[in-house]
Protein backbone atom coordinates (compact mmCIF):
# COMPACT_ATOMS: atom_id res chain seq x y z
CA UNK A 1 0.00 0.00 0.00
CA UNK A 2 2.70 2.32 1.07
CA UNK A 3 4.16 2.02 -2.66
CA UNK A 4 1.32 2.52 -3.92
CA UNK A 5 1.02 5.45 -2.14
CA UNK A 6 4.27 7.03 -3.06
CA UNK A 7 3.83 5.62 -7.32
CA UNK A 8 0.69 7.32 -7.55
CA UNK A 9 0.95 10.62 -7.28
CA UNK A 10 4.44 10.26 -9.57
CA UNK A 11 2.66 8.93 -12.34
CA UNK A 12 -0.01 11.72 -11.70
CA UNK A 13 3.08 14.40 -11.94
CA UNK A 14 4.42 12.82 -15.02
CA UNK A 15 1.21 12.75 -16.73
CA UNK A 16 0.49 16.43 -15.82
CA UNK A 17 3.55 17.22 -16.90
CA UNK A 18 3.13 15.55 -20.14
CA UNK A 19 -0.13 17.51 -21.04
CA UNK A 20 0.92 20.55 -20.23
CA UNK A 21 4.38 19.77 -22.10
CA UNK A 22 1.83 19.00 -25.21
CA UNK A 23 0.41 22.36 -25.01
CA UNK A 24 3.37 24.10 -24.57
CA UNK A 25 4.44 22.97 -27.53
CA UNK A 26 1.10 22.88 -29.53
CA UNK A 27 -0.65 25.63 -28.58
CA UNK A 28 2.71 27.23 -28.42
CA UNK A 29 3.69 28.01 -31.99
CA UNK A 30 -0.28 28.65 -32.51
CA UNK A 31 -0.31 31.61 -29.95
CA UNK A 32 3.18 32.78 -31.87
CA UNK A 33 1.43 32.44 -35.37
CA UNK A 34 -1.49 34.93 -33.73
CA UNK A 35 1.44 37.44 -32.67
CA UNK A 36 2.84 37.41 -35.77
CA UNK A 37 -0.51 37.90 -37.57
CA UNK A 38 0.12 41.74 -36.26
CA UNK A 39 3.14 42.26 -38.06
CA UNK A 40 2.03 40.77 -41.22
CA UNK A 41 2.30 43.64 -44.18
CA UNK A 42 -1.23 42.84 -45.69
CA UNK A 43 -4.13 41.22 -45.55
CA UNK A 44 -3.46 38.65 -48.23
CA UNK A 45 -0.29 37.56 -45.80
CA UNK A 46 -2.16 38.02 -42.91
CA UNK A 47 -4.88 35.25 -44.63
CA UNK A 48 -2.53 32.80 -45.56
CA UNK A 49 -0.78 33.02 -41.78
CA UNK A 50 -3.62 32.74 -40.04
CA UNK A 51 -5.23 29.50 -42.56
CA UNK A 52 -2.18 27.26 -41.00
CA UNK A 53 -3.90 27.23 -38.08
CA UNK A 54 -7.39 26.67 -39.20
CA UNK A 55 -7.30 22.66 -39.07
CA UNK A 56 -5.32 22.30 -36.03
CA UNK A 57 -5.79 25.64 -33.45
CA UNK A 58 -8.97 23.70 -31.77
CA UNK A 59 -6.92 20.49 -31.28
CA UNK A 60 -3.91 22.55 -29.74
CA UNK A 61 -5.77 23.89 -26.32
CA UNK A 62 -7.52 20.66 -26.04
CA UNK A 63 -3.82 19.74 -24.07
CA UNK A 64 -4.73 22.95 -21.43
CA UNK A 65 -8.44 21.57 -20.28
CA UNK A 66 -6.66 17.91 -20.21
CA UNK A 67 -3.88 19.46 -18.08
CA UNK A 68 -6.44 21.81 -16.27
CA UNK A 69 -8.37 18.51 -15.45
CA UNK A 70 -6.00 16.30 -14.34
CA UNK A 71 -4.76 19.29 -12.01
CA UNK A 72 -8.25 19.22 -10.48
CA UNK A 73 -8.60 15.34 -9.78
CA UNK A 74 -5.07 14.65 -8.75
CA UNK A 75 -4.43 17.57 -6.85
CA UNK A 76 -6.94 19.38 -5.77
CA UNK A 77 -5.28 21.22 -3.29
CA UNK A 78 -2.50 22.39 -5.85
CA UNK A 79 -5.39 23.61 -8.25
CA UNK A 80 -7.36 25.61 -5.91
CA UNK A 81 -4.40 27.25 -4.32
CA UNK A 82 -2.78 28.06 -7.53
CA UNK A 83 -5.83 29.75 -9.07
CA UNK A 84 -6.61 31.59 -5.81
CA UNK A 85 -3.40 33.77 -6.03
CA UNK A 86 -2.81 34.22 -10.24
CA UNK A 87 -6.53 35.16 -10.22
CA UNK A 88 -6.06 38.09 -12.72
CA UNK A 89 -3.83 36.54 -14.73
CA UNK A 90 -5.83 33.64 -15.56
CA UNK A 91 -8.50 35.36 -15.74
CA UNK A 92 -6.76 37.83 -18.50
CA UNK A 93 -5.53 34.70 -20.29
CA UNK A 94 -9.70 33.60 -20.57
CA UNK A 95 -10.40 36.82 -21.92
CA UNK A 96 -7.61 36.48 -24.50
CA UNK A 97 -8.59 33.11 -25.57
CA UNK A 98 -12.29 34.55 -26.13
CA UNK A 99 -10.97 37.25 -28.48
CA UNK A 100 -8.80 34.72 -30.08
CA UNK A 101 -12.27 32.39 -30.78
CA UNK A 102 -14.71 35.13 -31.80
CA UNK A 103 -12.31 37.12 -33.45
CA UNK A 104 -11.15 33.48 -35.71
CA UNK A 105 -14.57 32.82 -36.55
CA UNK A 106 -15.98 35.95 -37.00
CA UNK A 107 -13.05 37.85 -39.42
CA UNK A 108 -13.86 35.04 -42.05
CA UNK A 109 -17.07 36.10 -43.02
CA UNK A 110 -16.09 39.63 -41.98
CA UNK A 111 -16.13 42.43 -45.00
CA UNK A 112 -13.90 44.73 -43.07
CA UNK A 113 -10.75 42.28 -41.03
CA UNK A 114 -9.50 45.04 -39.36
CA UNK A 115 -10.85 44.86 -35.73
CA UNK A 116 -10.99 41.06 -35.61
CA UNK A 117 -7.52 41.29 -37.02
CA UNK A 118 -6.37 43.13 -34.15
CA UNK A 119 -8.83 40.75 -31.90
CA UNK A 120 -6.98 37.69 -32.86
CA UNK A 121 -3.70 39.04 -32.71
CA UNK A 122 -4.12 40.86 -29.31
CA UNK A 123 -6.12 37.93 -27.66
CA UNK A 124 -2.78 35.95 -28.43
CA UNK A 125 -0.23 38.43 -27.16
CA UNK A 126 -2.90 38.35 -24.49
CA UNK A 127 -2.25 34.79 -24.17
CA UNK A 128 1.20 34.59 -24.14
CA UNK A 129 1.68 37.50 -21.73
CA UNK A 130 -0.65 36.17 -19.10
CA UNK A 131 0.65 32.63 -19.39
CA UNK A 132 4.51 33.97 -18.50
CA UNK A 133 3.02 36.15 -15.43
CA UNK A 134 0.94 32.83 -14.13
CA UNK A 135 4.45 30.73 -14.79
CA UNK A 136 6.60 33.51 -13.52
CA UNK A 137 4.16 33.78 -10.13
CA UNK A 138 4.41 29.77 -9.44
CA UNK A 139 8.21 29.56 -9.92
CA UNK A 140 8.65 32.87 -7.25
CA UNK A 141 6.22 30.72 -5.09
CA UNK A 142 2.88 31.17 -3.57
CA UNK A 143 2.50 32.09 0.50
CA UNK A 144 0.29 29.06 2.15
CA UNK A 145 -0.21 28.64 5.49
CA UNK A 146 0.41 25.02 6.92
CA UNK A 147 -3.16 23.40 5.36
CA UNK A 148 -1.75 24.51 2.26
CA UNK A 149 -3.92 27.16 1.83
CA UNK A 150 -3.47 30.51 0.07
CA UNK A 151 -2.26 33.50 2.79
CA UNK A 152 -0.45 36.27 -0.02
CA UNK A 153 -1.70 39.14 -1.44
CA UNK A 154 -3.56 39.89 -4.90
CA UNK A 155 -0.78 40.99 -6.69
CA UNK A 156 2.47 38.41 -5.26
CA UNK A 157 2.83 37.78 -8.76
CA UNK A 158 3.20 41.03 -10.00
CA UNK A 159 7.12 41.72 -9.90
CA UNK A 160 9.87 42.10 -11.88
CA UNK A 161 11.38 38.66 -12.63
CA UNK A 162 7.40 37.37 -13.55
CA UNK A 163 7.86 40.36 -15.97
CA UNK A 164 10.95 38.86 -17.42
CA UNK A 165 9.21 35.55 -17.81
CA UNK A 166 6.17 36.62 -19.46
CA UNK A 167 8.52 38.34 -22.24
CA UNK A 168 10.74 35.66 -22.36
CA UNK A 169 7.65 33.35 -22.95
CA UNK A 170 6.47 35.47 -25.50
CA UNK A 171 9.32 35.28 -27.72
CA UNK A 172 10.00 31.57 -27.30
CA UNK A 173 6.46 31.74 -29.00
CA UNK A 174 7.18 33.89 -31.65
CA UNK A 175 9.90 31.85 -32.21
CA UNK A 176 8.13 28.50 -32.47
CA UNK A 177 5.47 30.33 -34.17
CA UNK A 178 7.76 31.34 -37.08
CA UNK A 179 9.46 28.40 -37.09
CA UNK A 180 6.45 26.46 -37.22
CA UNK A 181 5.18 28.93 -40.26
CA UNK A 182 8.36 27.96 -42.22
CA UNK A 183 6.94 25.01 -42.95
CA UNK A 184 3.69 25.79 -43.87
CA UNK A 185 4.34 28.59 -45.80
CA UNK A 186 6.23 29.58 -49.37
CA UNK A 187 8.29 32.44 -51.07
CA UNK A 188 8.57 35.62 -49.62
CA UNK A 189 6.26 34.94 -46.66
CA UNK A 190 8.29 31.76 -45.94
CA UNK A 191 11.77 34.53 -46.27
CA UNK A 192 10.38 36.55 -43.38
CA UNK A 193 9.88 34.21 -41.13
CA UNK A 194 13.42 32.98 -41.33
CA UNK A 195 14.26 36.44 -40.03
CA UNK A 196 11.80 36.35 -37.48
CA UNK A 197 12.76 33.25 -36.04
CA UNK A 198 16.49 34.51 -36.14
CA UNK A 199 15.52 37.61 -34.11
CA UNK A 200 13.66 35.65 -31.78
CA UNK A 201 15.79 33.16 -31.30
CA UNK A 202 18.55 35.78 -30.55
CA UNK A 203 15.87 37.41 -27.94
CA UNK A 204 14.36 34.08 -26.53
CA UNK A 205 18.09 33.13 -25.29
CA UNK A 206 18.55 36.62 -24.03
CA UNK A 207 15.74 36.29 -21.85
CA UNK A 208 16.71 32.35 -20.65
CA UNK A 209 20.23 33.39 -19.78
CA UNK A 210 18.88 36.30 -17.88
CA UNK A 211 16.60 34.31 -16.35
CA UNK A 212 19.17 31.87 -15.31
CA UNK A 213 21.35 34.11 -13.72
CA UNK A 214 18.07 36.30 -12.10
CA UNK A 215 16.29 33.29 -10.80
CA UNK A 216 18.97 31.65 -8.04
CA UNK A 217 19.65 35.65 -6.99
CA UNK A 218 16.02 36.77 -6.49
CA UNK A 219 14.76 33.46 -4.72
CA UNK A 220 16.24 31.26 -2.33
CA UNK A 221 14.55 27.93 -2.55
CA UNK A 222 15.84 27.88 -5.87
CA UNK A 223 19.01 28.90 -5.25
CA UNK A 224 19.05 26.53 -2.34
CA UNK A 225 17.80 23.68 -5.08
CA UNK A 226 20.20 23.91 -7.67
CA UNK A 227 23.23 24.32 -5.53
CA UNK A 228 22.71 21.16 -3.72
CA UNK A 229 24.80 18.09 -4.44
CA UNK A 230 24.43 16.58 -6.38
CA UNK A 231 22.14 18.10 -8.81
CA UNK A 232 23.93 21.18 -9.50
CA UNK A 233 26.30 19.01 -11.16
CA UNK A 234 22.82 18.55 -13.30
CA UNK A 235 22.13 22.33 -13.38
CA UNK A 236 25.25 23.22 -14.37
CA UNK A 237 25.11 20.53 -17.69
CA UNK A 238 21.60 22.42 -18.55
CA UNK A 239 22.79 25.89 -19.51
CA UNK A 240 25.11 24.02 -21.64
CA UNK A 241 23.13 21.80 -23.81
CA UNK A 242 20.36 24.83 -24.04
CA UNK A 243 23.08 26.88 -25.36
CA UNK A 244 24.30 23.63 -27.79
CA UNK A 245 20.23 23.39 -28.95
CA UNK A 246 19.89 27.34 -29.92
CA UNK A 247 23.34 27.30 -31.91
CA UNK A 248 21.90 24.06 -33.85
CA UNK A 249 19.08 25.85 -34.12
CA UNK A 250 20.53 29.54 -35.67
CA UNK A 251 22.59 27.07 -38.13
CA UNK A 252 19.42 25.89 -39.20
CA UNK A 253 17.75 29.33 -39.71
CA UNK A 254 20.90 30.42 -41.23
CA UNK A 255 21.05 27.18 -43.72
CA UNK A 256 17.96 27.72 -44.31
CA UNK A 257 16.31 24.09 -43.91
CA UNK A 258 12.66 23.79 -43.71
CA UNK A 259 11.72 21.37 -40.73
CA UNK A 260 14.97 21.47 -39.06
CA UNK A 261 14.34 25.36 -37.11
CA UNK A 262 10.82 23.56 -36.03
CA UNK A 263 12.37 20.46 -34.83
CA UNK A 264 15.32 22.29 -33.08
CA UNK A 265 12.99 24.70 -31.63
CA UNK A 266 10.99 21.84 -29.99
CA UNK A 267 14.22 20.46 -28.33
CA UNK A 268 14.37 24.18 -26.96
CA UNK A 269 11.50 24.46 -25.32
CA UNK A 270 11.59 20.52 -24.06
CA UNK A 271 15.07 21.50 -22.31
CA UNK A 272 13.32 24.24 -21.06
CA UNK A 273 10.64 21.85 -19.64
CA UNK A 274 12.84 19.46 -18.29
CA UNK A 275 14.71 21.92 -16.46
CA UNK A 276 11.32 23.33 -14.62
CA UNK A 277 10.66 19.88 -13.73
CA UNK A 278 13.87 19.60 -12.43
CA UNK A 279 13.78 22.76 -10.17
CA UNK A 280 10.39 22.38 -8.80
CA UNK A 281 10.10 18.27 -8.26
CA UNK A 282 8.82 17.32 -5.58
CA UNK A 283 6.38 20.38 -4.52
CA UNK A 284 3.42 20.80 -6.94
CA UNK A 285 3.36 24.17 -5.15
CA UNK A 286 6.61 25.93 -5.34
CA UNK A 287 8.29 25.58 -2.62
CA UNK A 288 5.82 24.58 0.11
CA UNK A 289 3.97 21.81 -0.87
CA UNK A 290 4.85 18.39 -2.25
CA UNK A 291 2.87 15.92 -4.73
CA UNK A 292 2.34 13.72 -1.96
CA UNK A 293 0.79 16.42 0.16
CA UNK A 294 -1.52 17.48 -2.46
CA UNK A 295 -2.70 14.63 -3.91
CA UNK A 296 -6.13 13.15 -3.96
CA UNK A 297 -7.65 9.87 -2.40
CA UNK A 298 -6.26 7.01 -3.62
CA UNK A 299 -9.22 5.50 -4.71
CA UNK A 300 -9.91 8.97 -6.72
CA UNK A 301 -6.09 8.43 -8.17
CA UNK A 302 -7.32 4.76 -9.07
CA UNK A 303 -10.47 5.33 -10.75
CA UNK A 304 -8.64 8.55 -12.91
CA UNK A 305 -6.50 5.85 -14.02
CA UNK A 306 -9.13 3.74 -16.04
CA UNK A 307 -10.29 6.72 -17.21
CA UNK A 308 -7.65 8.59 -18.71
CA UNK A 309 -6.09 5.68 -19.29
CA UNK A 310 -8.97 4.70 -22.31
CA UNK A 311 -8.99 8.47 -23.05
CA UNK A 312 -5.54 9.49 -23.77
CA UNK A 313 -4.52 6.63 -26.82
CA UNK A 314 -7.69 8.53 -28.40
CA UNK A 315 -6.85 12.20 -27.97
CA UNK A 316 -3.41 11.27 -28.99
CA UNK A 317 -4.70 9.21 -31.82
CA UNK A 318 -6.83 12.05 -32.90
CA UNK A 319 -4.08 14.91 -32.68
CA UNK A 320 -1.27 12.86 -34.60
CA UNK A 321 -3.89 11.73 -37.22
CA UNK A 322 -4.72 15.74 -37.69
CA UNK A 323 -1.12 16.51 -38.23
CA UNK A 324 -0.44 14.21 -40.18
CA UNK A 325 -3.74 14.81 -42.80
CA UNK A 326 -3.02 18.62 -42.47
CA UNK A 327 1.01 18.68 -43.38
CA UNK A 328 1.09 20.31 -46.14
CA UNK A 329 1.63 23.45 -47.55
CA UNK A 330 -1.02 27.15 -47.15
CA UNK A 331 -0.78 29.26 -50.12
CA UNK A 332 -2.76 31.76 -52.16
CA UNK A 333 -3.24 31.37 -55.62
CA UNK A 334 -2.47 35.07 -55.94
CA UNK A 335 0.38 34.94 -53.63
CA UNK A 336 4.07 33.67 -54.35
CA UNK A 337 7.47 34.82 -55.27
Amino acid sequence: MEAINTTLPLLWFGLVALFLTLYLITDGFDLGVGILTLTAANEERRGIIINTLSSVWDANETWLVCTGGLLYGAFPLAYATIVNPLYIPITLMVIGFIFRAVSFEFREHSINKTYWNWGFGGGSLLVALSQGLILGGVIAGIKVDEAGNFIGGTWDWWNLPSILVALTVVQGYVLIGSTYLITKTEGELKRYHYITAKFSTITTFVGALALTIAAPMFYEPIRTKIFHQPEVLIFEAIPFVATGAMALLMNSINRREEKMPFIWTIVVFLITILSLAFVVFPYIIPFQVTIYQASSSLSAQTFMIAFIGFFVPIILFYNVYLYWVFQGKVVSPHYGD
